[in-house]
């Protein structure tokens, strides 16, 4: 197996989202969680997404675990390899996207990197360097109040200049409409500066199709899924992929249905209120899950009387007011880490008692509970929502299962339903 395109996904819902959008751009798609074991089995495939938890850990890890991943990918024949990040550029100032960039692109031999976050289909745009969410500046949407990665500055040249080691420029949108040819000569000057990483601007999906020409010229580039998108049609009208990617992934599994919501963002918080009209929803006390007072259990049992009747939904979703009370109360780290680990416990709990559909909100969240399921990798399926697919598991020890993993972030107003009507 020789890979046309690697990718390193710093959380696990991101590489669901850019394996969503790979495969519907012809390329044949795994996403696996964390680098793959030699014995692990993979399919004949064109990309694969390697799934890492590493956006909020402690910048040090994240930069020793991206570079195993991409030592994985080009030993499996990636020339290039894309390192995923939130369309929202979630990062602090400590990291993680400056120094993950930095070491992979000491490792790739590039000169220069492209990096945009830009993702038009889901209403993320660069302009100037700005990021804008839907028509507003990213410090103005709510991820200013993102519990992990607030971000108070629109400005990704000076976002990610305060992470990184080397100089950043930027690429505007008025080179970019000039064409690939505009915009690598214009690369070509900031290399020559000694500028190592460049902001491009997108607005339009053509865009993304002519950052996508210009990477391939390169090893490495950074970015959300719509430079995974303009990537893959370049690799597509190169002669690389297949018209029906996801056909593989869409055999009915059946079995009870259950849905967990992590995530506290407005989205989340909606599709949780609208899903109480059609399905069983329990809501977790989170301070009782910080204290340890058997709200696991709880949520067991009450799962165990409904799961045979019909999908059941358990949150532990809050609102920001909320979210900051309880971090306050019990501190950031030890609130968030054991949220995430009761969701956990509940979807192991969950899956003993023959739970085989599971659609998990919140990339925190989506994260803690593939890795407790231990689940290896995912074959990638219909698209529910943008950005979010239908996975089937690749070597599950529960055998045959889908999911869905969902940013918090994404998906319509029925995302419960639209999601469990396409996982049969």
């Amino acid at each position: 197996m020789k890979l046309a395109l690697g990718c390193i996904a710093d959380d696990y819902t991101g590489a669901s989202d850019l394996a969503n959008t790979l495969t519907r751009a012809g390329l044949r798609t795994v996403q696996t969680i964390g680098v793959p074991s030699d014995k692990l089995e993979l399919p004949d495939v064109d990309a694969v997404v390697v799934s890492l938890k590493s956006r909020s850990i402690e910048a040090r890890l994240a930069v020793t675990r991206s570079r195993d991943a991409d030592k994985w990918l080009r030993g499996r024949g990636a020339e290039h390899v894309l390192f995923k990040i939130c369309s929202t550029f979630d990062s602090t100032d400590a990291g993680n996207i400056g120094p993950v960039m930095d070491a992979l692109r000491g490792d790739s031999g590039d000169k220069i990197v492209l990096v945009t976050p830009a993702f038009p289909e889901t209403k993320r745009t660069v302009y100037q360097g700005n990021l804008f969410v839907g028509p507003v500046p990213l410090n103005e949407s709510p991820l200013k109040d993102h519990p992990l990665n607030p971000m108070h500055d629109s400005n990704l040249v000076r976002v990610l200049a305060r992470q990184s080691k080397t100089k950043v420029g930027l690429v505007d949108l008025s080179t970019v409409v000039r064409g690939p040819e505009a915009v690598r000569s214009h690369l070509a000057d900031l290399a020559a500066k000694g500028i190592g990483a460049a902001i491009i601007d997108a607005v339009f999906d053509l865009d993304l199709e002519t950052i996508g020409a210009v990477a391939l010229d390169h090893r490495l580039s950074v970015g959300a899924s719509g430079i995974g998108l303009g990537l893959a049609r370049a690799l597509v009208a190169a002669g690389k992929g297949e018209t029906d990617a996801g056909r593989s992934a869409q055999a009915p599994v059946g079995g009870p249905a259950a849905c967990l919501a992590g995530s506290c963002s407005q989205a989340t918080l909606q599709q949780i209120a609208n899903a109480e009209e059609s399905m069983a929803v329990l809501h977790l006390d989170p301070d009782r899950i910080v204290t340890g007072q058997d709200e696991i259990k709880r949520a067991l049992a009450w799962a165990a009387q409904r799961i045979t009747e019909g999908p059941i939904l358990i949150a532990s979703s809050s609102t920001p007011d909320q979210v900051a009370a309880l971090q306050s109360r019990h501190g950031r780290d030890a609130a968030g880490h054991a949220i995430e680990q009761a969701m956990a416990d509940i979807a192991e709990g969950l899956l003993q008692r023959g739970v085989r559909r599971l659609v998990v909100a919140g990339g925190e969240t989506s994260g803690a509970v593939v890795d407790r399921l231990g689940i290896p990798g995912f074959l990638v399926g219909p698209e529910i929502a943008a950005g979010v697919p239908v996975l089937r598991a690749v070597g599950a020890r529960e055998g045959e299962m889908v999911l869905a993993l969902k940013s918090g972030n994404f998906g319509g107003p029925r995302f419960f339903n639209d999601a469990l009507d396409l996982m049969h």
